[in-house]
């Protein structure tokens, strides 16, 4: 097992909030886990290598969650959590093993967890808690705006010595795209800024041949600070400069909050294995199955457009989420059903079969107005629904309920995560 400081500890409560907010099952922070015992790191070591053992000590999952966030709350000169040696890509190992470096990303991505987290402290009499978090998620989001902000995009991180990581000025990472789609779906930026990041992840990070969604531009090449493992793989290949599809499937999600159907149905394209295939000159430049998600493919010649590590399944968990939730607009809440579509305005609609235990809700979506959002009129079994977002009370009574929505053109903008 290998252990390290990084945004890993943040995922538990950010996955259990997203639970909960899904199923209404509350409930689950109360069942008893033990905590895993193993050697601390010695100074200077990055990561260990060993078996852990299960500890005496046993807590409620919200007690595991809480902890968590607690340990995740120090922060460097520029007040950003520390990114020790890595966050999501850990491949940045040596931004901040001396404990001083910055993650922009994990501004956004902690101040997210820390938002969806507090309200369940307060409702379990945790209020000190919760106010300490919600505090610091304000307090993340003022320090990335005022810090991070490059002119253009945001900034990816800073290093221990304090020079910052993907700026204009840079000869390798110029820009990141994860920094970049996290501000939107964090819903704590500035939305011109984000705008305007999200364009210039379009510009500089969108390849159309062959079709590619960078994590980052330009590579690694040795011409700046070392940055850790990230730079010895070859340009262009996995983290360094490839498409990583995990990453570009936020930028799908974050298109789409944007309301920017077009952009996201294209960009998902890009991402499709299928697409990939298409005729027999694909097939030999993409050289791995045309039916499972790749976690990257390459982007320097002789290898563009070759597919890497096959069979991945958080890239593939991502693009679905990022097709069903948010570019067809289908997510539940706490047993309610919510339909919130960004398509291309091309789209003349679509329709999903959705079964809620023995009851199936048909769903049929109409785009009269060629819009890529906005719903103007919804109806459940002929009956109109509420203007606004429709949501409706999933019941299991075993028979078959027709869903009616037309998106046209509404004066409301496209919500945010």
């Amino acid at each position: 097992m290998r252990t390290r400081i990084s945004d890993d500890r943040v995922w538990l409560p950010f996955a259990a909030a997203r639970y909960i907010a899904a199923t209404g099952d509350e409930a689950v922070l109360d069942e008893l886990i033990p905590f895993l015992d193993g050697p601390e790191l010695r100074p200077g070591e990055g990561d260990a290598y060993f078996t852990p053992t299960v500890s005496g000590e046993v807590a409620t999952l919200f007690e595991h969650c809480a902890r968590a966030l607690d340990q995740s709350l120090d922060t460097g000169v520029h007040g950003l959590p520390l990114i020790g040696t890595g966050d999501w890509n850990d491949g940045m190992n040596r931004v901040g093993p001396a404990g001083k470096g910055e993650s922009v990303w994990l501004g956004w991505f902690l101040a997210t967890a820390l938002g969806n987290f507090a309200p369940l402290a307060q409702r379990r009499a945790q209020s000190a808690r919760a106010a300490l978090w919600i505090s610091h998620a304000s307090a993340l989001r003022t320090s990335i705006e005022r810090e991070a902000w490059d002119g253009g995009w945001y900034r990816r991180a800073f290093r221990d010595d304090g020079t910052p990581l993907g700026t204009a000025a840079d000869r390798e990472c110029r820009i990141d795209s994860i920094a970049q789609s996290w501000s939107v779906i964090s819903g704590a930026s500035n939305r011109g800024r984000a705008l305007e990041a999200m364009a210039a992840v379009h510009r500089l990070l969108i390849q159309r041949e062959p079709p590619l969604a960078l994590l980052l531009a330009p590579p690694f090449g040795g011409a700046t600070t070392d940055p850790g493992y990230i730079a010895a793989y070859p340009p262009g290949i996995r983290e360094n400069g490839g498409q990583y599809t995990h990453a570009a499937a936020w930028s799908v999600i974050a298109c789409t909050l944007l309301g920017q159907g077009e952009e996201a149905a294209s960009l998902f394209s890009i991402l499709n294995p299928i697409t990939r295939t298409r005729t027999p000159e694909d097939v030999q430049r993409y050289k791995v199955e045309p039916y499972a998600v790749a976690a990257d493919v390459y982007s320097v010649e002789p290898h563009a457009g070759r597919g890497g590590w096959t069979w991945y399944t958080g890239s593939a968990g991502w693009m679905y989420r990022a097709a069903v939730e948010w570019m067809l607009g289908l997510s539940v809440e706490a047993q309610r059903l919510r339909l919130t579509p960004c398509i291309p305005a091309w789209w003349p609609g679509f329709q999903i079969d959705y079964r809620h235990g023995s009851t199936r809700y048909i769903i049929t979506v109409r785009n009269p107005d060629s819009v890529c959002h906005g719903v103007v009129h919804a109806e459940l079994d002929g009956r109109a629904l509420a203007p606004g977002l429709p949501d409706i009370d999933l019941v299991d009574d075993g028979k078959v309920h027709r869903v009616a929505v037309i998106l046209g053109r509404t004066t409301a903008g496209r919500a945010t995560a």
